[in-house]
This record gives structure tokens, sequence and C-alpha cells, in this order.
């Protein structure tokens, strides 16, 4: 019996920030997949390996967690004022599924430095030495992020010095601006029930004060310790606790309901990069995944996330946008975790290490506002070729 040979796609597979992911071109794909449907799909899963019911991803570039089952297709930008078009898909690991119901924050680091290498922006736009500023139109989510791109003799500059805890060796510092980062569209506004805090009811496990909130990501924020959680929490001690998983699963199900994400409890099973689920603590002294000592004084308050039924093994990147807009609001979770006075920026422990992340938010009327989310990222390209995929699409 014959078989079809393997296709050849052309990509880029990136680092950026915490995660990894394949990045392509929208016009190097395949016909059948430049457009959004099964056979996009069908490809970025058979890229990244899945699914994989032995939740490995040894037949494809993915490497088993969330963070590393990523792929993202950019294109020059169709609106106004943009350089580059940002479409960014999680694949589910152990399901034949691709969730873009949102953004990936860590990759968005990666996204000024591809369309750069790539032709896709305006060669006008990139200095000899400096700064190259990036206009990218986040597709996912119909926002807008700025990356400050660092640029040696017209290339992109990827060494340097700067470090972020998660990712082993320094590199160029990359600021990325998520402007307006409240999700208008996908759950209406920045806190889709109208409070700061609400009262989260599960049926057979309990009650948990929540902060809901829809900036960078939608998220899910609870209490520490109505969880039975310190916030010091590294991947092991969450990971390995099937009950836990499940509990914590059930919570962002109903949270998902009530923010408006979901019509029914069975979608949430289709939507499992958002919403994000995370609980807050008041700083602890920790030991960090790496063996990094976290003191007390090092920290404004302790944050851990799950991502894609997993303890993240740092932080996303929409969920730092999500942590520090909500830090900047007093009277949430997440703020009151941190000492409950007004702030412009927060220094957040996570399983490995810190990271400080600003946001400018204000009070109009009775509404609250961001205009913009700051964080440091970098990024660097660990593979330029391309992908052989067995695809008849």
């Amino acid at each position: 019996m014959a078989h079809a040979p393997q296709i050849k796609v052309t990509a880029t597979y990136m680092r950026g920030g915490t995660s990894k992911g394949v990045f392509f071109s929208l016009t190097d794909l395949p016909a059948s997949a430049q457009v959004p449907g099964p056979a996009r799909d069908a490809l970025l899963q058979r890229v990244i390996g899945s699914p994989d019911p032995y939740g490995k991803q040894i037949d494809g570039m993915g490497a088993a967690t969330s963070s590393t089952s990523k792929t993202v297709i950019l294109s020059k930008s169709t609106k106004p004022d943009h350089d580059v078009d940002y479409l960014f898909g999680q694949v589910a690991i152990d399901t034949a599924f691709v969730d873009w119901s949102g953004n990936c924050g860590n990759l968005s680091a990666a996204v000024g430095p591809f369309a750069i290498r790539n032709g896709l922006v305006n060669p006008a736009r990139i200095p000899a030495n400096g700064t190259a500023i990036i206009r990218i139109w986040q597709a996912n989510i119909s926002k807008t992020i700025i990356a400050h791109v660092p640029i040696t003799n017209g290339e992109v500059q990827e060494t340097g010095d700067f470090e972020l805890d998660g990712v082993t060796f320094p590199a160029a510092e990359i600021v990325l601006e998520f402007l307006n980062p409240a999700e208008e569209g996908d759950g209406g506004a920045l806190f889709p029930t109208g409070n700061l805090i609400d009262d989260l009811e599960i049926p057979g496990i309990g009650t948990f004060r929540a902060t809901m909130i829809n900036a960078g990501i939608p998220t899910i924020f609870l209490e520490a310790a109505a969880l039975g959680y310190t916030g010091t929490e590294l991947q092991d001690a969450v990971n390995n606790d099937t009950a836990a998983l499940k509990k914590l699963e059930t919570i962002r199900a109903y949270g998902a309901l009530k923010m408006g994400l979901i019509t029914n409890l069975d979608e949430a099973k289709t939507r499992q990069h958002t919403p994000k689920i995370a609980w807050v603590a008041a700083p602890v002294a920790y030991t960090s995944s790496s063996g990094k000592k976290i003191g007390t004084g090092d920290i404004d308050v302790l944050v851990r996330a799950m991502s894609m039924g997993k303890l993240h093994h740092a932080m996303m990147g929409t969920a730092s946008v999500a942590i520090a807009t909500a830090a900047a609001i007093t009277g949430t979770l997440v703020n009151l975790a941190a000492g409950g006075t007004a702030r412009e920026a927060v220094n957040f422990g996570h399983p490995s290490g810190t990271l400080r992340v600003g946001s400018k938010a204000q009070l109009v009327g009775s509404d609250w506002e961001v205009s913009k989310a700051i964080m440091s990222r970098s990024a660097r390209v660990l593979m330029t070729g391309q992908v052989h995929v067995p695809f008849e699409g």
C-alpha cells in the first residue's frame, strides 16, 4: 500500500520568555492551512505531535508541557498603524484540539524578532542600532502589543545580560507593552461580574472568594489558604495530586461560566487555555525550583497559576498582565495579598523565582480602566529550517 510522503513547511523554532513554540509565516503554510479550520488545526497538531495518549509528544516538536506545546502564525498586518498580525494556537497534548481563545504573553516577546527577520516589517522602521518599535496586532483577542526590540548593526540582538527567572541563560531584554489589556468582547468588561471580589460557589466543593478579571487573559484569582495552599508550591506538589487537579479544573469551569466565557460547563473541556486559575498569598520566604532563595522582602505577593490543567513552572506572560492589573486596583484579592495599597508595579514570586510587572489603572466613573501593562521578557531563535509533517490537507 502506497503512502503519501511528508510535506516540508518553512518554520522557526523560538523561545519567547519561559515558553517555546513553532513559528510560521502565514504564506509559508499549505494553502488549506492559510485559513482557519480543520486543515490548519490538523497541521499544527501534527507538527507539535498531538494528540498523544502517552502525553510525551515524542513524534513532534512539542515537549509535553503547556509551555512548549505552542504554535504561532504571523503575517504583515492588515490593521492600520500596525506592523504584524500575530495569531497564537495552544495545542492540547493528549486531546485533538487547538485552543485559539487567548494570547501567549511569553511568545509575544518573540513576535517582533521573527517579524523583523522574516521581512514582515518595513525596513525603514528598523534602525541600524538602537530599538525597533514593533506594533503587533494580537488577532486572538484583538489587542495591540508594542514590542521594543534591541537592534545591533541592523539585526535583532539576542544576546545580553537580562536574566529572567525560569530561563537558564541571560539574553537581550525585550520590553512589551500590552495596550488596553482588558479583553472586550471575551467576557465583557475588565471585571465581567461587575465586582472586584465574588463568592464563587462550586457545588460539592465549597464557596471561594474570587477576583475574576479580563486583562491579558481571563483569569480567576483565589486565596491560597482557601485551597489549602501557602502560595509557595512548586510543580510536583500540585501536578502529582490528581484530586487537586480535578478540584482546580472544576473551579475553573464554574469560574468560566460565571465570567460569561462559556454557556455550559461542558464547554470548558474544549476551552482549556482560558480562563486561567491562580492563587495568591502574602509574601513568605521560599526556595524556587532552581534552588534560588526568595526572601519575604524580595516580593510583594506570591502567585501560582495553572496552565492547561497543570501548575505552570514559572508564570504565563498573559497571566502576568492580569496580575499587574489586579495588583494595581485596590480591593482585588491580588492587591489585598500585596498589602492593599495603590501601586503601579508589583514584584511577585512564582515557582521559578520572581518577576516585576507594571500596570496603569484608573477609576473612571464607577469603572476601572487600564491603559497599559508592561513587562520585560527575552527571546531567541533556537532553530530555523523546515518541519517535516505527514499531512494530506
